[in-house]
């Protein structure tokens, strides 16, 4: 018995040093979220610099919490430092795709591809607003390449099929994705119908005024 309480002894230690490592890394986790959330409002404002700002101080929350965590896979793995990645995938590629910025890979952002590739899906979704925003200010043109940028991520996001255990839950992200860009593809549709009939209704209001005179 005085082996089993040894035992018992050493996993308890090994459970609170796993334990202190998880409540450090915890707000650290939290705090790297809300900067990415801050990066993402600076860049539909096109605050660029602002954006970056943010975006530099996530990437060093999440280094943090790597060094953190590198002792203890169990919690490391446990999902709160994937859902920290994917908002910095989030917050990263929609800066990029914004501002017309080369695209950061998994690798230049030290995070996973699972983490990856559901910030990308979910970075439609911040187009889509972006695009919403584009119609509002009548940039048209600008409007439709941010569909086609939207478009073409949906298309790369069907390519990946495999397991939600590998991809941490892609297929509902990608589904979410296909909603974003059909209300979209509808929104620009509609703006383009109305601006075409404002058109037509200024065009045959000149006309029949120049028939009075």
């Amino acid at each position: 018995m005085d082996k089993l309480y040894a035992i018992a002894k050493d996993i308890s230690q090994k459970f609170q040093q796993a334990d202190s490592a998880r409540e450090r890394s915890l707000p650290m986790s939290r705090q790297a979220i809300r900067e990415c959330s801050l990066a993402i409002r600076a860049v539909h404002r096109s605050e660029k610099e602002t954006a970056q700002e943010h975006l530099r101080r996530a990437a060093d929350l999440l280094r943090q919490i790597n060094e953190t965590l590198k002792d203890n896979p169990e919690v490391m793995y446990a999902g709160f430092y994937q859902d920290a990645q994917k908002e910095f995938a989030e917050g990263n590629l929609t800066y990029a795709l914004t501002f017309n910025e080369p695209i950061p890979t998994p690798q230049e952002l030290s995070i996973d591809e699972a983490a990856y590739i559901n910030g990308l899906a979910e970075a439609v979704g911040e187009l889509r607003r972006h695009a919403l925003d584009l119609m509002r200010s009548d940039n048209f043109r600008e409007s439709e390449k941010t569909l086609d940028k939207m478009d073409e991520i949906f298309s790369i996001l069907t390519l990946i099929d495999f397991p939600d255990a590998l991809t941490r839950g892609l297929r509902r992200s990608t589904d979410i994705a296909r909603g974003c860009l059909e209300k979209t593809r509808g929104d620009l549709t509609a703006h383009h119908v109305n601006e075409h009939l404002r058109l037509d209704i200024a065009e045959l209001q000149k006309t029949l005024k120049e028939q009075k005179l």
